[in-house]
């Protein structure tokens, strides 16, 4: 009895339970892909909005006269270089009516009889000293070069210099400006011979053959043969020590 009820029992289909398994995994698989489409698709429609909302570049004017070439050139160029290529007004034609700096040596001319003013002012204090005060009457700043060609009434010949008072550099005047030599007029000890009293002065200058006419105190002044003179410097203080 026993096993022909066995028998009657029909056996569970090995296929048929793989068949139902791979069907309920695909129908899975389906709902899965259906419900990734649907994210993406409103991930794509949310960037396609994001992208229409963002403002697009300016457009580029357009270049009638201009080549490709020039078009593309331009655009990589710093702002500056863009100004002056319309038209901006170049850096050498800025400085135009500048003032132009008066030390410069273009800018300077020698001092001479026709732009200064000469004086002559003997003092006490050195012994037998005078003092000669050039001024710049000119418009231009002035270079006083060398030392000056002293040239009293009677004399035969212009003074020697003291090296020892040569400047570094060249003495230059400003228009108004000032500077100064001194003149040893004759020995302090008596010693000089050929002493007489000039009562004329003129003065000459490096460069130029015109002499500036200095005024003497009425008496004149005592000169002999140990008559020397200083370069020009730029302080009274200089041309007396």
């Amino acid at each position: 009895m026993r096993a022909s009820v066995r028998r009657a029992l029909p056996r569970p289909r090995p296929f048929a339970t793989a068949g139902l398994a791979v069907a309920a995994l695909a129908t899975l698989s389906l709902a899965a892909c259906s419900g990734s489409g649907e994210g993406e698709g409103v991930r794509q429609e949310g960037a396609a909005s994001s992208q229409s909302s963002r403002p697009g570049p300016a457009a580029a004017p357009s270049q009638s006269s201009g080549s490709p070439e020039t078009a593309q050139a331009s655009q990589g160029k710093p702002a500056a270089e863009k100004g002056r290529s319309a038209g901006a007004t170049p850096h050498g034609a800025q400085r135009t009516g500048a003032k132009h700096d008066p030390y410069a040596p273009e800018n300077r001319v020698p001092c001479t009889a026709a732009n200064v003013k000469v004086t002559a002012a003997p003092l006490s204090r050195p012994l037998n000293h005078m003092l000669l005060t050039v001024t710049n009457t000119g418009s231009t700043m002035c270079d006083l070069k060398g030392y000056p060609f002293v040239k009293f009434e009677g004399a035969q010949s212009v003074p020697p210099v003291m090296e020892h008072s040569k400047p570094q550099a060249v003495t230059s005047l400003p228009p108004g400006g000032k500077g100064y030599a001194a003149v040893i007029l004759s020995a302090g000890d008596g010693s000089g011979g050929n002493g007489y009293t000039a009562r004329t002065l003129e003065i000459g200058f490096e460069g130029s053959d015109k002499m500036a006419k200095a005024a003497l105190p009425a008496k004149g002044v005592y000169i002999d043969d140990s008559l020397r003179v200083t370069y020009w410097v730029s302080t009274s203080e200089d041309a007396l020590s």
